[in-house]
């Protein structure tokens, strides 16, 4: 329980209607006295709510008005205040203002955070357009336990508030976090059918069906029944599907109805897909017909031996009067239709993309699936005025978590496309479904952008890369011809996958933004490398563990030099003073020349500096006298080692970096989630 006897107390709450302050005076247990802004008290209604609480009316414009707040606090008499000054427009969190963090830190008052979760819904908020309101939406007030701000150490008043207004920023975007609900994929699904509304449109694909709440849980329900007439409690399901609704529908039902679903790599071909299989013990694989002659793998599912293959065709035409009696009654009642709901049970496997080595099964439970919308949820913006163009595959976790369930449960509407591949199709169907969200890798934005007209992307306010390194030239693109700041971010299969991202309230350019609310790290300090340090994590998004080839079914629990529950990214990072992350390069991708280790990644940026338009990846082959040499590969046949050695030089990079030998090829092989094939480069360096 938090204790609310302390002499010096701020109470923050984020703010979504007029009944804010109301319902704070009335649950609170103490009576704080709030801060309202001039503006909101000369609202008649306003000061009708505000008559049955105490309040001291404030103006944000006069210098003053900071010293009464702080006085007011240091008399002893606790101080409730909205560090947002404004009722939200969004649903999410907005600008929180300087002044109650600079409060908070000059007084040395202890900070109590309150969650107010559905005031938003209230006819007394300031949503509008699609979003919805009700009469009496269900409201929970969650308090958070206590923290504080100390004083920034900085040169200057200015700074110091700035930082303070920092510190506030986050623990406003912790509170979001964490008191979030526990549920699994399927209750939150439903409780954001009841949210939103049965009869609002969410998903499309391109079979160019619109699917409303009502139409997707109805999906959920008739697939799950075939799932489990097919399958038994507990066991693993492959999911061999495109990008469509009813793949996510299937992957929902899958884990309503307690089983395990596995999104298979179709285009990792049929050692990889049965590899994964032994990894995570799949019997069963469940397809479509249209999909596999339409993607051509009927070559590739003859090659899976002891494997049975079930068509949702076939499925669908067995579905007798009493499976559609039974869908017809827990329409009505979908909390009846699934078994137990337990958030630590896997939600879904997933497989690492194999960039370097056999793919492993990476178990990711509800909790941390859920955790990790949450907190994106808590850093950016997501409503129902947004639509989500998701070509991503969804059997990669960017493209599941944050191209598919983000937005579902976030209101969102969402377009699903099959493939990334198709670079001039995406930027039409941007255009004319008028899409505000695009997810992309480096290498699929480039292309994007190479094929766009430059009114295609007008309505996207967010585009956001993972997955990948975002090139400098790729992102300057993006802003030279479209307007638009790419919002790069880094995570991991592991991870389930974001660990940070840059937002527009906080962003730095060359980093991939600032760790999410919930995680923590440390950096392992790796010999011969002198900036930085392996980034280890841990969180509520970790995941369960993995599946090998090597131990089928077996689940490993993460570990790390750190500890148990720990997980290695295997990448060396920096963070700076602000908390902005760099990523410097994978362990697995530097070179030891001559003795000294070389980072891969700053090999391939000479290679970009020396000829931005192509495209560069760099591998090693041994070497008796060196230890190893540097190969790159690239697409520009004009590039030489002297343009590298200029731009290693005006870099200011050692000689050593620049690469021994330089190998042009038409296209770089690339995995289906647009990374580079680094496991086929190798072996490619070692022949050269």
């Amino acid at each position: 329980m938090t204790n609310f006897g302390h002499p010096r107390l701020l109470i923050i709450a984020n703010h979504g209607s007029f009944l804010d302050g109301l319902l704070l005076g009335l649950f609170l247990p103490i009576n704080p006295v709030f801060i309202v802004n001039t503006g909101i008290s000369r609202n008649f209604w306003a000061r009708l709510l505000l008559s049955q609480i105490d309040y001291l009316p404030v103006d944000p414009t006069n210098p003053m008005a900071i010293k009464t707040v702080i006085n007011l606090i240091e008399s002893g008499r606790p101080v409730a205040i909205f560090p947002e000054g404004r009722i939200t427009v969004t649903g999410s969190l907005m600008k929180v203002y300087e002044g109650p963090a600079f409060v908070a830190a000059k007084t040395g008052a202890v900070v109590v955070p309150v969650r107010l979760d559905g005031s938003s819904y209230s006819l007394f908020s300031r949503m509008g357009g699609h979003y919805p309101r009700h009469w009496f939406p269900k409201i929970t007030i969650s308090i958070q336990s206590p923290t504080s701000i100390k004083m920034p150490d900085a040169p200057t008043a200015k700074l110091r508030r700035h930082k303070s207004g920092e510190a506030m920023r986050r623990i406003m975007q912790d509170m979001l976090f964490r008191s979030r609900p526990q549920q699994t994929l399927y209750t939150a699904m439903v409780d954001a059918m009841h949210a939103f509304g049965r009869k609002r449109r969410v998903i499309e694909d391109i079979k160019q069906v619109e699917y409303s709440y009502g139409d997707l849980l109805k999906t959920i329900l008739a697939l799950g029944r075939m799932v489990a007439t097919h399958s038994a409690p507990g066991e693993t399901i492959g999911i061999l599907l495109p990008n469509l609704a009813s793949t996510i529908a299937i992957t929902i039902a899958t884990s309503a109805l307690g089983r395990i679903p596995a999104m298979l790599n179709f285009t990792s071909g049929a050692e990889g897909i049965a590899s994964a299989c032994i990894a995570a013990r799949i019997q069963t694989i469940f397809t479509s017909r249209e999909f596999i002659e339409t993607a051509r793998l009927s070559g590739t599912l003859a090659k899976l031996q002891n494997m049975r293959v079930l068509y949702l065709e076939d499925l669908r035409k067995n579905f007798g009067w009493m499976d559609k009696a039974w869908l017809l009654w827990n329409v009505r009642l979908p909390r009846s239709a699934a078994g137990p709901q337990d958030p630590e049970r896997t939600g879904v496997v997933l497989f690492t993309s194999g960039s370097e080595g056999k793919p492993k099964g990476v178990a990711l439970s509800h909790r941390a699936l859920l955790a990790n919308i949450a907190q994106v949820r808590a850093v950016i913006d997501l409503s129902v005025e947004d639509k989500v163009l998701n070509a991503l595959p969804v059997f990669h976790s960017f493209g599941l978590t944050g191209g598919a369930l983000l937005p579902l449960l976030s209101g969102a509407r969402l377009f699903l496309y099959p493939s990334p591949l198709h670079y001039s199709v995406i930027p039409e169907i941007a255009y004319d479904r008028n899409c505000t969200v695009l997810f992309g890798t480096s290498t699929f934005l480039g292309n994007y952008a190479k094929a766009a007209h430059p009114y295609d992307f007008y309505r996207l306010r967010y585009v956001i890369a993972g997955a990948e390194k975002l090139s400098d030239a790729i992102r300057n693109d993006w802003f030279e011809k479209f307007g638009i700041r790419i919002l790069e971010g880094y995570g991991a299969t592991e991870t389930a996958p974001v660990l940070a991202v840059n937002t527009p309230m906080a962003y730095r350019s060359g980093t991939v933004g600032q760790f999410l609310p919930g995680i923590e790290y440390q950096l392992l300090p790796v010999p011969g490398i002198d900036r930085g340090g392996l980034l280890n994590v841990k969180g509520p998004n970790l995941m369960s563990g993995y599946l090998r080839f090597e131990k089928p079914g077996v689940l490993e629990p993460p570990a790390s030099d750190t500890g148990v529950g720990w997980y290695a990214t295997g990448d060396i990072v920096e963070v700076d003073a602000d908390g902005f992350v760099s990523i410097l390069g994978r362990v697995k991708r530097f070179a030891k020349v001559a003795g000294e280790m070389i980072s891969l990644e700053v090999v391939e940026k000479l290679a970009i500096a020396a000829s931005p338009s192509a495209q560069h990846a760099a591998s090693t082959q041994p070497d008796a006298q060196r230890g190893e040499n540097i190969v790159l590969f690239t697409t520009d046949r004009a590039l030489t080692r002297e343009k590298i050695q200029e731009a290693a030089r005006n870099g200011g990079h050692p000689e050593i970096a620049v690469p021994r030998k330089i190998a042009q090829v038409e296209t770089l092989p690339l995995l289906g989630t647009g990374k580079v094939d680094y496991v086929s480069l190798k072996k490619l360096a070692e022949s050269a």
